[in-house]
């Protein structure tokens, strides 16, 4: 900033008289961002209210369809062995079930692995080689090998130990072989289990040869010799009772026998029911048969559990219950912003003013600014319009015309209402609501007696208002995007427009400060060149001798 020395010959204080100037010019500057502050608070409540009908709208793509309501549950008479998810397209009626056998996962508990004679000063541990286990000749190689699954789908992968294979190594063969291992070395044994429950995670470990062939195959027209690695049952030259991993105590479902080994094995079994006296088996607890998942968690020792599917009268309340809260917190907010109070002469406070004012008292002026903001707005009102008609709208039902009061749904009437909560929707019976939930609940009678009835005029009504919103919602080129119930497009471009009028007004009030300086300084400089002549002229005429 310029330094200005200024009233030097007139004595005038024309600094201050071109601030008050200028201050009186500055209103100009003031009044543009005022209007673009309370813009940009205008979009602040719009994006709420839009994030608000949106959530509406959300539920409405849903309930316009009959499959948004039709809710089905299963009731078991013994919900400690069984548990049930009802699917849309489950059948109604009373079945008959009964667990058979619940699904198990192959488990290996090894026995303990002891370091060989003659070895001392260490513990057996992940870092233990195969050569303080047991014997090897000089570059001998020992094979065992797994055996997962059974049938078609079984596989089969060597292990190969040798003097200086470390249990650690071990694990890391075991797991690539298709199992979970681990080793415990406080405990000193082997935990091997199946990677699936049930008869395809059932694995057995048996001593074996390894077999190496070789042929030649022709590749791209040059002969090479290939080399083929099999194993074979064979010998386990004592590794398994080494490793603890022989087979002793073995049970098979309901049958226990003793092999001789160190190692205890339980093997893997799947889930048996009956459903209506047909069988069914799979390799974990849960089935899912005919729009019903039933989950098994015990077997029930030959109790016939009986399930009954009916229609879900509570969640078809629940979902209209909902609908009607979200629809009541939308239509109030827009009657709370279109009849609020008027703010006129209230203008968004500057930072001197501010600071004159203590945080509360400015956020409450400001705050009566902003909820005016919206004050008999006619997108407001459209907005709202629409949706309280669709709301009083009758619908035909099977003949008969139907509207929310058939289902005891209604407002309260206009001098018992809140204030801005005239147009809310209230339940007949709704023990959430004190106004009416001593009267009787119509809807919950009516879904019981007829869900048809209810599901369709409810269809009707919310593919209506999700239509209507889909409506006021679509896209206007300049204006609005698509899906936003107002003009955020022109009101951005009006924000941004707010920007380049501040920077002309700030750069006209700039230009009026300079004129006014530049008025006094000629001023001053006339006043300067009349005193120097008046000087001259005394000198002349011999004034001063």
């Amino acid at each position: 900033m310029a330094m200005r020395l200024s009233g030097l010959m007139s004595g005038m204080d024309t600094e201050s008289i071109v601030q008050q100037l200028v201050e009186a010019r500055s209103k100009k500057v003031t009044t543009v961002k005022n209007s673009q502050t309370k813009l940009g608070w205008k979009q602040e409540i719009w994006k709420g209210l839009n994030s608000k009908l949106k959530t509406l709208q959300s539920k409405l793509q849903d309930l316009r369809f009959s499959s948004g309501y039709t809710k089905k549950v299963t009731k078991t008479s013994n919900e400690n062995a069984v548990s049930v998810i009802t699917g849309d397209n489950a059948v109604n009626g009373v079945q008959e079930l009964e667990i058979k056998q619940m699904a198990k996962t192959a488990y290996m508990t090894g026995g303990v692995v002891e370091l060989k004679e003659g070895t001392t000063g260490a513990a057996v541990s992940n870092d233990t080689i195969m050569g303080n286990l047991m014997d090897f000749d000089e570059g001998e190689v020992k094979c065992l090998k797994v055996e997962v699954g059974s049938g078609d789908s079984a596989k089969t992968t060597g292990i190969e130990l040798t003097r200086t294979t470390t249990i650690s190594d071990v694990l890391t063969q075991l797991k690539n072989a298709g199992v979970n291992a681990n080793f415990d070395a406080t405990q000193k044994r082997f935990y091997i289990s199946g990677k699936e429950s049930g008869e395809a995670g059932n694995f057995e470990i048996k001593g074996a040869r390894k077999i190496v062939t070789e042929e030649t195959v022709n590749v791209n027209g040059v002969d090479q010799i290939v080399s083929r690695v099999e194993y074979a049952d064979g010998p386990d030259n004592g590794v398994l009772d080494i490793l603890g991993l022989s087979v002793g105590k073995e049970t098979d479902g309901d049958t226990t026998t003793d092999k001789g080994g160190k190692a205890t094995m339980i093997k893997g079994q799947n889930a048996r029911i009956t459903l209506n006296g047909v069988e069914y088996t799979n390799t974990h607890n849960t089935f899912e048969i005919n729009g019903l998942t039933i989950t098994a968690h015990g077997a029930a020792n030959g109790e016939k559990i009986t399930l009954t599917t009916q229609q879900d009268t509570d969640g078809i309340y629940d979902k209209i219950k909902d609908f009607l809260k979200t629809y009541n917190e939308v239509i109030n907010e827009l009657d709370k912003l279109y009849n609020a109070d008027a703010a006129k002469g209230y203008e968004p406070l500057s930072d001197e003013e501010k600071s004159s004012m203590s945080d509360t008292e400015a956020e409450k002026y400001e705050q009566k600014i902003k909820d005016s903001l919206l004050r008999r707005d006619s997108n407001v009102s459209q907005i709202s319009s629409a949706l309280k008609k669709i709301m009083m709208s009758s619908y035909t039902i099977n003949g008969k015309n139907l509207s929310l009061a058939n289902f005891g749904i209604e407002t309260l009437d206009y001098f018992s209402a809140p204030d801005n909560e005239r147009n809310a929707y209230h339940i007949y019976g709704d023990k959430d609501d004190t106004n009416f939930a001593d009267k009787t609940d119509k809807l919950k009678a009516m879904i019981a007696s007829d869900p048809d009835t209810v599901v369709s005029f409810f269809s009707q009504l919310t593919q209506n208002l999700y239509t209507e919103m889909n409506k006021q919602s679509k896209a206007v080129e300049g204006y609005r995007s698509f899906g936003s119930f107002y003009d955020d497009k022109k009101m951005k471009s009006d924000y941004d427009d707010y920007k380049s009028k501040i920077k002309d007004e700030e750069k006209k009030l700039a230009d009026y400060e300079d004129k006014w300086y530049a008025k006094f300084a000629a001023m001053e400089t006339a006043m300067a060149k009349m005193q120097q002549n008046a000087s001259a002229v005394t000198a002349l005429l011999g004034g001063g001798q």
